[in-house]
């Protein structure tokens, strides 16, 4: 990995270049996607099934794009019983992690006859969208789902790729049982997208889309936000480790290259003030890469951004982790938890060296799906509160209305809306003072 020392022109350089990897970015995919979406909105299920059958599987159609309980049967009969074992004790953490998430409605009253409050409503139905690709992910079945259903989300839709012989992967229909799916469609790409957020014949509309994805399907969910709500627009994965000289480099090349072999977008960063640590972490890729599986993919990814940043200082370090505003934060050094309060922007921080990522890709608690490509800043981790809304109480009695009238009437007065003043005064016509 190369070994690039902070300063403001390579800062410059290397932030214009993970930017390069967002959805807003890839002009190239916009007008086939746009295709794609406004396609299956116009035509429903003819457009659909066209894509599916081309991207997908020719043997799918509306008598078979949902899942039936009895392949959900058969995926229980075709997964191991260790893998069963060890899911359902990931789905316990990540369920009690959420449900410490869950908010609920308040009313607060006053002697002066009014009440103010905010009603809290589970969304109606939403669509969960889990990615087959390259790899499977039924963890993203359970980081999607968990959270939908502790809110209380009546119907969850999930959306996901079958292969060419029309099956879903099984651990992936496990998955989704264990986790409360309501119902599971056989479609994947900016066409499942788009049948969510639209609905056809055979897949029923939705409001709400989360879950990440490829370029297509963070594109899709871009163009169909507004129609739907979407929890964000995820780009390619990232880890960006905050480490000192007291860090193991063996533990922090494992680390980087544990995002790596996501995709040849995907960014592993190191950020330290030791050179010695930098040059060390580098050896120690280069000899794991060797040896491992997606060695390719991996590649590829370091190559273009895999960068072992050294900076001066601990706060320029600092300085640019909050730049950076990762999707994984590890922070291994001499104090984590208190380089962590200096922490303003990740998505998921990790505390010490027995805290690597994979810890929340599957088992912790928390939920994996992130803010990437810098949104960090402002966006959050998928979490209950994606899954309801607010409505905002409002109750005054006439007595307390008339306490304050004369307030509203000048305020809407001042902003020249003479109808919003004349809404309060008309209550208290013929009334002095």
């Amino acid at each position: 990995m190369r070994i690039v020392r902070i300063d403001q022109e390579s800062k410059r350089e290397l932030m214009k270049r993970l930017l390069q990897r967002g959805a807003g970015n890839q002009g190239e995919y916009e007008e086939r996607v746009r295709e794609i979406v406004e396609r299956v909105k116009r035509e429903g299920d003819e457009a659909l099934f066209s894509y599916v059958h081309r991207f997908d599987c020719e043997k799918i159609n509306a008598s078979n794009v949902r899942v039936t309980r009895k392949e959900i049967e058969e995926a229980y009969r075709e997964v191991d019983e260790r893998f069963l074992g060890v899911f359902k004790r990931a789905l316990v953490n990540i369920w009690g992690y959420h449900e410490k998430q869950k908010r609920y409605s308040w009313f607060d009253t006053t002697d002066e006859g009014t009440m103010l409050g905010q009603k809290v409503t589970p969304l109606r139905a939403v669509g969960v969208y889990v990615p087959g690709g390259k790899a499977v992910y039924p963890s993203s079945v359970l980081m999607n789902i968990v959270p939908a259903k502790i809110a209380g989300v009546e119907r969850v839709v999930m959306a996901t790729p079958c292969d060419r012989e029309g099956k879903v992967n099984p651990m992936v229909l496990v998955a989704a049982s264990e986790a409360g799916a309501d119902e599971i469609y056989k479609m994947g790409g900016a066409q499942a997208v788009a049948a969510m957020a639209f609905g056809t014949q055979s897949v029923p509309k939705v409001d709400k889309i989360t879950g990440p994805g490829n370029i297509y399907v963070a594109l899709a969910k871009k163009l169909v936000s507004g129609v739907v709500g979407i929890d964000s627009i995820a780009g390619p994965s990232e880890i960006l480790v905050l480490a000192d000289e007291t860090a193991n480099p063996r533990y922090v090349a494992a680390d980087l290259l544990s995002q790596a072999e996501h995709d040849e977008m995907a960014s592993a960063i190191l950020v330290t003030t030791s050179q010695e640590l930098a040059e060390r972490v580098s050896a120690e890729v280069d000899n794991f890469v060797k040896n491992l599986s997606r060695r390719e993919i991996i590649q590829k990814s370091l190559d273009h951004y895999g960068y072992l940043l050294v900076a001066d200082t601990k706060e320029e370090a600092l300085e640019m982790v909050n730049e950076i505003a990762s999707e994984h934060l590890e922070i291994v050094t001499r104090n984590p938890f208190e380089d962590m309060m200096k922490v303003k922007n990740a998505g998921a921080i990790f505390l010490g060296e027995y805290s690597s990522e994979p810890l929340g890709d599957y088992f912790a608690g928390p939920n994996h799906i992130l803010p990437t490509n810098g949104t960090a800043r402002f966006f959050s981790p998928v979490s209950v509160d994606d899954f309801v809304k607010k409505s905002s109480i409002i109750y005054y009695s006439r007595e307390a209305l008339q306490r304050v009238h004369q307030d509203i009437e000048y305020f809407a007065k001042k902003e020249q809306l003479t109808a919003h003043a004349n809404s309060i005064g008309v209550r208290f016509e013929g009334e002095i003072g």
